[in-house]
């Protein structure tokens, strides 16, 4: 057991809590250093996602901020959006059901990557 004077343990306290918000900060930053931007908005734009979606700007779709505060705080997130983007399902548009184009890529990592790319807008 550890009896540290008080001024000691109050210390103690103080640099764990600061280790920890600092690794927490070390954490997002990675996550965020995963996403390559650049070859994100290059599959996006091959895929003629900017046809229907914005960054901030309403089209047809969704932008891709409603669509990352739709999915914010949910750990399968990524998962659902991957799986929107590769399996072509159907989508409501002006009333019309229409067939939603997939990434036109066979490379998950890619898709995967445009994914957090839109989830982090």
């Amino acid at each position: 057991m550890n009896f540290l004077p008080s001024s000691k343990k109050k210390l103690s306290l103080v640099l764990t809590s600061v280790a920890l918000a600092a690794l927490s900060g070390l954490s997002a930053n990675v996550m965020a250093a995963d996403i390559d931007a650049d070859a994100a908005q290059a599959l996006a734009k091959k895929s003629n996602c900017f046809k229907c979606h914005a960054v901030d700007k309403k089209k047809d779709g969704p932008t891709f901020k409603e669509t990352a505060g739709k999915y914010k705080g949910k750990a399968d997130a990524e998962e659902k959006l991957f799986i929107h983007l590769t399996t072509n399902p159907k989508v409501k548009i002006d009333g019309k059901e229409e067939e939603h184009t997939g990434a036109k890529t066979k490379n998950d990592a890619d898709v995967r990557n445009l994914a957090r790319w839109i989830l982090s807008r």
